[in-house]
């Protein structure tokens, strides 16, 4: 590998410098925008340039394609989690352009885990590792004659680019807009540690290398020394009784029998309080009653699926049992009815408590634990391995926060607290239009149907409209246009003048877990 790097390591390294000058020119100082898709499209470019073999097969268009599948959330909004959909993609189309990229998702996720982990270090390895190949070949000389070879070409061309200069009044122009003083100034300690972190990411994706050690095969064990292998057999014989006895299919038979009895009891309790109107003690209300159950609830379920798959280990004798096999089924399916019912409790919560954030998140979390149940019941029922499962939850995973990427959540909560507002429909909760405002710019056409709602016109205070005001001109840059930020606009740009409110009561606050 060090012999092959050398011939390459300029090229590379001169692509990388090209790929941060361009950073420089779209994200430094500047608003993120449509720039980002710009960027990862120019990287993978630069992917492709560098291993310009990988793509002579039957179907050529079919990597780009799929990367840029994986690229599109960066055109609808620029966001933490459409920018690391877009790195974990860009990792992959690295690694199968280098013939690195194993099959199955489980093994490429820890593919992708390990190269984010060694990325940060790439570029200094390598260059260590171009150094003592240049040693190698021919020493300082190779230094010294790679840097004279530009002596000549330089000193003539800034001599012909004076003359030039003095004969061409349009270059004698563009000369006397050079200005070396403003060219340092724009050397500055955080410009550099910029153009370092761009570079050492860049670097990873043009050389995609997982570390050595973690491809290395597993080493093997010596063989025991004899006299260990005369004493094991009484401890190995106690240890596998213990085991037998705490783990065996006895007590897991029991086990599951008693988890079963206890999650009926569970569910029927539910049944009876949240949905057959079953009045509740003193001094606790339905909707008390719904969020307190709502969080632990998803973790008994998740612990429960940590049970059974080490309780139905594949080949093992309880997975073959009949009877275990069903109580397992009917206990899984009673997982899932919790966590049904703990979707339900936190519907209920925020019929009192109004959306945000959080419990958006939770019902995503939920649901996700609910799909990994039913994998978890298909992976008993067909047999599959517990790497199946894990490949299949990842690919739930994967395919939910991308979907994710296309919805506009500050909208939709803002859109859900005012339509179901006290000052709205005249029951539910009075709005928190504080909690709104920090959505941002999204959040404002919701707050204006309140307000025509309420006052008959738009209205706003003059910290919102500030606040439109600096998104339309940002929406406005080229770097930072975003097909959501570009819906917004056309929106925005609607909106009448500013007309103040009439003084009203504070809102009442909603509650704090955001």
């Amino acid at each position: 590998m060090t012999q092959s790097l050398s011939p390459t390591f300029c090229r590379r390294f001169g692509i990388a410098v090209l790929l941060v000058a361009l950073a420089d020119f779209f994200f430094y100082g500047q608003p993120a925008g449509i720039t980002v898709l710009l960027f990862a499209i120019l990287i993978a470019g630069a992917v492709v340039a560098v291993h310009p073999a990988a793509l002579n097969s039957t179907r050529p268009w079919l990597k780009p394609a799929a990367l840029l599948v994986a690229l599109l959330p960066l055109a609808e909004n620029v966001s933490p989690l459409s920018v690391a959909i877009a790195v974990v993609a860009l990792v992959v189309f690295a690694l199968s352009l280098s013939g690195r990229l194993r099959h199955g998702i489980a093994r490429i996720a820890g593919q992708v885990a390990l190269f984010l982990l060694a990325a940060p270090l790439r570029l200094i390895r390598d260059f260590f590792q171009w150094r003592r190949t240049v040693r190698r070949l021919g020493g300082r000389r190779i230094h010294l004659a790679s840097i004279i070879v530009w002596v000549m070409p330089v000193t003539l061309g800034a001599v012909f680019l004076l003359l030039f200069g003095t004969a061409n009044p349009v270059i004698e122009y563009w000369l006397s807009l050079i200005d070396l003083m403003k060219l340092l100034d724009l050397i500055q300690l955080a410009r550099i540690v910029f153009w370092l972190f761009v570079l050492a990411g860049v670097w990873a994706f043009l050389r995609p290398c997982l570390p050595r050690l973690l491809r290395r095969p597993p080493r093997r064990l010596p063989p025991l020394a004899p006299p260990a292998a005369v004493a094991a057999p009484a401890a190995t014989k106690s240890a596998t009784t213990i085991e037998a006895v705490v783990f065996g299919k006895a007590a897991i038979l029991r086990a599951l029998i008693v988890f079963n009895a206890l999650f009926a009891l569970q569910t029927g309790l539910d049944a009876a309080y949240l949905w057959g109107g079953v009045a509740l003690p003193d001094g606790l209300s339905y909707a008390a009653y719904a969020h307190r159950g709502a969080y632990p609830l998803i973790a008994t379920a998740l612990l429960a699926a940590g049970f059974v798959l080490a309780a139905l280990r594949p080949g093992s004798e309880t997975s073959s049992d009949p009877l275990i096999r069903r109580l397992v089924y009917a206990w899984v399916a009673q997982n899932i009815v919790l966590v049904i019912s703990s979707i339900l409790r936190l519907d209920l919560y925020i019929g009192v408590y109004a959306l945000t954030y959080w419990r958006i998140a939770a019902f995503v979390w939920m649901g996700l634990v609910a799909s990994g149940l039913v994998l978890i019941i298909a992976r008993i029922a067909l047999g599959k391995s517990n790497e199946w499962l894990l490949s299949a939850n990842l690919a739930t995973l994967s395919a939910t926060l991308y979907a994710c990427c296309f919805i506009n959540f500050a909208a939709m909560i803002a859109n859900f607290n005012v339509d179901h507002s006290l000052e709205m429909t005249g029951d539910g909760t009075p709005i928190d239009t504080e909690y709104l405002r920090s959505l941002g710019a999204a959040a404002m056409p919701a707050l204006d149907r309140l307000y025509m709602h309420q006052f008959g016109n738009q209205t706003t205070c003059l910290a919102d409209q500030m606040m439109i005001d600096d998104t339309i001109a940002e929406q406005k840059q080229w770097r930072a246009w975003s097909f959501r930020g570009w819906r917004l606009l056309q929106v925005l740009d609607k909106r009448g003048p500013l007309v103040l409110p009439p003084p009203t009561q504070p809102s009442q606050p909603s509650v704090p877990d955001r």
